[in-house]
């Protein structure tokens, strides 16, 4: 059908002036806000850590994972609901449904055995299929001591592995745990691309492809694959077209990193980056200040979650391998002063590692209230008696002096020291404080515990998270073991070890309970780190961001990214 000549659109009935208004206004509209468009197309988010790697599972850092699972997925995760969900698999293995069933082992004890089955359309960037191949081989590299893995133990609980087709495999693992269909920290590599780079495992956390060609499209089958970086600074993703879920909203994601709380602020407000990530971005009360200014502005949220700020001790250092010195530290802070002064109260002290929102807490836990003369007493008794210019030293004339390191330029982090440092010298301890950037002091001062002092930081947990890699004594990194492990401290006590065992094996709640119980009470008298308080993240959703949901767990909100959505004018979906 031929268009109507100009003369007989002129004189025809209203419907087409009315046709021809909207074509009108729709261009006026794209002319004015084109802009305004693209630059809701893409989202630019600000965080205040730069990853010291992009491999998903050598070291442990929440910068990398907030990028990384934009990327790829673990095998399984606990939601919102703190619920065990599929991520990578079809279908999570149950006693019930039959894909996990019990097994004995050649020695006589219990296994397990988990089916599996990956995503059908699971595709790594390149095009290549993600299948058991590549489970296996994340699996040999894992187990390796040489690989520099963090979380060495997990893989070398699975003694065996069953491809069954390209897309199913089956897992025998060494014990039959409380939380045996979890694989939140299996991360599937892409066999095809990192075998080589695996020829000579000592050298792999130098030579993996997610380090030396991060931009490699094929180790990436998430949401997003990285396409730039800019060492230190900022972080570029686009969409993955292999991707097998919900198609992302946005085309561009950057992620800059300003290592400076009071810059971020700067730059979010100047609209230089459009979000601040909870999860590593405004402290307490820096996000309570801006709220009272510029909180109409964004729709804010306060998530309280799994999120244990602490102070690692290096218990090499003879000062701390006296348990009576770690007790008058902690008696010697007036954590409540603390938290009520510079977070308004948002965040309870930590009386222990396990936070009371999980359901394991124990609130028989003992207590250590300020109390600065019980801390006096407990450094004479530990022969720290002589007094020099208010520092107190010991018989050899060493005096009571150490390092307290943390991440530079987080506000609230350099404040709390100022705060530790001035109560600990009431006490006669002197604190030399030095910071360095998040991607040094995690990728090569904790990692390689070098730190002889203290080290503030914080643990991230899922629900019921067994602390076996951060409290065991076989997860202390060493020269021997490829630096893996997370027990920075260099904690080693046997019956921890033993609670540890016991608490894997439970499959009875109740009986659960009680082994948390001691083992909360033995942390609490042994203190290889010194509770502080449990973190909340504070949210600034702009307005148009819909759909990010904070966990209040150790799965940060991008695990779900592709569920983000630019929608301006609708009520918030922000839980």
């Amino acid at each position: 059908m031929s268009a109507p000549p100009i003369k007989e659109l002129l004189s025809a009935p209203h419907r087409h002036i009315r046709q021809i208004s909207c074509l009108i206004l729709l261009c006026v509209f794209y002319c004015i806000s084109g802009n305004e468009v693209t630059a809701r197309d893409n989202l630019k988010i600000g965080i205040t850590q730069f990853p010291s790697t992009f491999h998903p599972s050598i070291n442990s850092m929440l910068a990398k994972s907030y990028i990384v699972n934009m990327t790829n997925r673990a095998i399984t995760t606990y939601d919102q609901d703190w619920k065990l969900i599929c991520l990578l698999c079809v279908t999570l293995p149950t006693m019930e449904n039959g894909l996990a069933q019990i097994e004995t082992l050649s020695d006589g004890t219990v296994g397990v055995a988990l089916t599996y089955a990956i995503h059908p359309k699971a595709t790594w960037g390149d095009g290549t299929p993600v299948t058991s191949k590549d489970a296996v081989f994340t699996w040999e590299a894992g187990r390796n001591d040489e690989s520099g893995f963090a979380s060495l133990e997990g893989y070398r609980r699975i003694l065996s592995i069953d491809i069954i087709d390209e897309k199913t495999f089956v897992l025998h693992i060494d014990r039959l745990s409380y939380d045996y269909n979890s694989l939140n920290n299996f991360y599937l590599l892409p066999a095809h691309l990192e075998k080589e780079s695996f020829s000579t495992p000592s050298e792999y956390r130098y030579r993996t492809l997610y380090d030396v060609n991060p931009t490699n499209k094929g180790l990436y089958f998430g949401p997003y694959r990285i396409i730039d970086i800019q060492e230190g600074a900022e972080v570029v993703l686009a969409p993955n077209p292999t991707w097998f879920g919900e198609k992302p909203f946005f085309s561009k994601i950057v992620v800059r990193v300003i290592e400076n709380t009071a810059a971020l602020e700067a730059n979010l407000l100047s609209g230089a980056i459009d979000y601040v990530a909870g999860e590593l971005g405004f402290s307490i009360e820096q996000a309570l200040a801006l709220e009272r200014r510029k909180g109409d502005q964004y729709d804010v949220l306060y998530k309280a979650g799994l999120i244990y700020e602490h102070l690692d001790f290096n218990l090499d250092n003879p000062i701390f391998s006296d348990r009576r010195v770690r007790q008058a530290l902690l008696y010697g802070l007036d954590r409540e002063l603390l938290v009520a002064q510079l977070f308004d109260g948002r965040q309870p002290v930590a009386h222990s590692n396990i936070n009371p929102l999980d359901q394991i807490y124990d609130d028989s836990v003992p207590i250590y209230k300020f109390n600065q003369e019980k801390a006096r007493e407990l450094l004479e008794s530990a022969g720290w008696s002589t007094i020099i210019d208010g520092i107190r030293h010991n018989s050899a004339g060493e005096p009571l002096q150490f390092v307290l390191m943390t991440t530079a330029g987080n506000k609230s982090r350099e404040l709390v020291q100022q705060v530790l440092q001035s109560q600990w010298r009431e006490i006669g301890a002197s604190v030399l404080i030095k910071n360095e950037p998040a991607r040094v002091f995690f990728g090569n001062t904790m990692a390689h515990r070098l730190n002889l002092g203290l080290s503030m930081y914080a643990w991230l947990s899922a629900p019921e998270s067994l602390p076996r890699t951060t409290l065991r004594s076989d997860n202390i990194p060493t020269s021997d073991n490829g630096w893996s492990g997370q027990n920075y401290p260099g904690y080693s006590n046997k019956r921890m070890d033993d609670l540890i065992d016991s608490l894997e094996l439970e499959l009875d709640l109740d009986k659960r309970l009680t082994l948390w119980a001691e083992l909360q009470r033995l942390y609490a008298e042994d203190l290889p780190a010194l509770p502080l308080f449990f973190r909340a993240n504070a949210y600034f959703f702009p307005k148009w961001l819909k759909s990010v949901r904070p966990t209040g767990h150790m799965a940060p909100t991008t695990t779900w990214v592709e569920e983000w959505r630019y929608m301006l004018g609708t009520p918030s979906s922000q839980q």
